[in-house]
């Protein structure tokens, strides 16, 4: 008989100590950065707000690059700090134009610090990363870069771009798990985060988090949370036997599918492809429609279809080919669920018109 108090989970065993530098390796390899690569026991969103605490005092000038509500927190996370920050925000729902970023960097006074997203699933927008970075190097800016959208989704290299903090999650495009994340750290960010004032004995210390890396990278602080590192291995496994290009060169073809199916629907994709992220496809709703109806349709074929966030007044509904979902079938499926919720309104819709895009770009 099976014993009602088992558990698979039960006995866990610890993760090896030595195993954390190796993880730490094959990050940076993804990254294609020969900067400090650190390990943070958390969602993303806490790495983020750990690189805008250690970054932050009085006298640090900031230009904060808003295309998403995490643009947003980071500006504020600045201020708490003491930091003078300037924020230029994107339209909604839309990315940032480089003329714009270019502008405050010639109008403004002298900048340390620029943070802007990469790619944003809130909106399925990609913003102007490698224009962006050009300007900052130009300057001696030090840059940070939130990847936890992009990194598996878009080419990303550390080292290429001159990037000197990047941000990723590997919950997204990589298909690994939530509650860890990771970031790299360029020695000339480490100048601007170890000057007097430097934040310490916090859960959100960078300076603090470095000492495992002057310890020779022994052991992380704190009592590590097994499950996430081993499903952290195994994600980076399966990126590894596929080939990060692979992997990035699938979620192309998904974002590519899925905008040939929404055009053959006659429901065109929001952002043009060249500011569009791969992993996330938004949608406009037709006026009159509410995107709570249509994902609801959605949602009574087994299809998960998501509002856009922080887009307001722009109503979007978000078609998501991330990580494992970058597939003929999940695509199909999300563009064909999307067409039967606009019949089900009253808007026509040519599922099968949209199926045989989708086939065709998959076919080449």
């Amino acid at each position: 008989m099976f014993d009602l108090g088992w558990n698979p989970l039960h006995g866990v065993p610890s993760y090896p100590v030595e195993r954390f530098a190796t993880l730490a390796d094959r990050i940076g390899g993804i990254l294609r950065s020969r900067g400090d690569v650190l390990l943070v026991q958390a969602e993303a969103v806490v790495a983020l707000e750990a690189v805008a605490v250690s970054l932050a005092r009085p006298g640090l000038a900031a230009l904060n690059i808003v295309t998403s509500p995490y643009g947003r927190w980071f500006g504020q996370w600045l201020r708490r700090g003491g930091a003078r920050v300037e924020d230029i925000v994107a339209e909604p729902g839309l990315p940032i134009e480089i003329e714009a970023v270019a502008k405050a960097l010639q109008a403004g006074p002298h900048i340390d610090v620029i943070a802007v997203g990469h790619a944003e699933s809130a909106s399925g927008i990609l913003n102007p990363l490698p224009e962006i970075m050009a300007l900052a190097r130009a300057r001696g800016i030090v840059t940070v870069v939130d990847a936890v959208a992009s990194v598996g989704g878009h080419q990303f290299d550390v080292d290429h771009l001159g990037i000197d903090i990047a941000v990723i999650g590997p919950q997204k495009a990589l298909g690994g798990p939530a509650g860890v994340s990771a970031l790299s750290v360029s020695q000339r960010a480490w100048q601007l985060i170890l000057k007097e004032g430097a934040q310490r004995d916090s859960i959100l210390s960078l300076a603090d988090l470095k000492r495992w890396v002057d310890d020779g990278r022994r052991g992380l602080p704190g009592t590590p949370a097994p499950l996430e590192f081993f499903a952290l291995e195994a994600a980076l496994d399966r990126i590894e036997a596929e080939g990060m290009e692979n992997v990035i060169a699938r979620h192309a073809l998904a974002a590519s599918a899925t905008r040939a199916g929404l055009a053959a629907l006659g429901a065109g994709a929001w952002a043009p492809p060249a500011k569009a992220s791969n992993l996330v496809t938004a949608v406009p709703v037709p006026q009159a429609l509410a995107p709570a109806a249509l994902i609801a349709a959605a949602a009574r074929l087994g299809v998960e279809l998501t509002e856009g966030v922080g887009t307001a007044p722009i109503n979007l509904v978000r078609l998501n080919h991330t990580g494992p979902r970058a597939a003929f079938q999940t695509v199909l499926a999300n563009v064909a669920a999307y067409g039967a919720a606009l019949r089900q309104a009253g808007h026509p819709s040519d599922i099968a018109a949209a199926a045989e895009a989708i086939s065709v770009v998959y076919s080449r």
